[in-house]
């Protein structure tokens, strides 16, 4: 397949990348700064900031999906919406299967009718960012003409083993049985790039952790 990857470089996106590259697919990696992709075998790198829809849809342009791993800035968390926003109508143009995005652990339920933004658990310096991915997540939820799957990560979304194993939810916070709910960049990777090839949930949210 050929995929499309914004957000290439950072943590998710890259380990995304090599996944991707592990199984065959053809990868065109997309970032502001793509110097680190311009000698990986395999990858076509391409410039852009997602702040132009027309250049967005010229970038993803006969993709068979796009994966989204768009990091927004620490003081402007809220760029991720219209950056969503954005992505959105430039699927619609370019007329791509599917628009796949790395998402955030906050609007989870940690128990019935209780998100981790609501617990009081999460800290406060990560509130933003939570705040942000949850109102792009429902941008995703109220688009039409898109099919699009949403992947909320563990509660620690960290560097580590590529271990091979992960555990699915929907709605709820992945969570061992010591109630601890992480999970690795390569790890959260593999379950990505089982989405992209076998689609399971399709105009969906779903979490992932060990």
């Amino acid at each position: 397949m050929n995929i499309v990857v914004y957000g290439a470089t950072g943590n998710a996106g890259s380990e995304i990348v090599k996944e991707l590259l592990r199984r065959g697919h053809k990868v065109t990696g997309v970032a502001r700064n793509v110097d680190s992709l311009k000698d990986q075998p395999g990858v076509a790198a391409k410039t852009d900031n997602l702040s132009n829809v027309d250049r967005i849809t010229e970038v993803i342009k006969g993709a068979d999906a796009v994966v989204s791993a768009y990091q927004p800035p620490a003081d402007n968390t809220d760029a991720l919406i219209d950056v969503t926003k954005r992505q959105i109508d430039a699927v619609k143009k370019a007329g791509v299967a599917r628009l796949i995005v790395v998402g955030g652990a906050g609007q989870l339920e940690v128990a019935p009718g209780v998100t981790l933004i609501k617990s009081g658990y999460l800290p406060a310096e990560y509130m933003p960012i939570a705040l942000s991915h949850e109102k792009a997540a429902e941008v995703l939820k109220a688009s039409s003409g898109i099919n699009w799957t949403y992947i909320a990560p563990a509660a620690y979304f960290v560097p580590g083993e590529r271990t091979g194993k992960y555990r699915s939810g929907t709605n709820n916070l992945v969570s061992d049985e010591k109630g601890e709910s992480r999970i690795s960049f390569a790890d959260y990777a593999i379950a990505l790039v089982d989405e992209v090839e076998k689609p399971q949930h399709e105009r969906a949210l779903f979490s992932v952790g060990y």
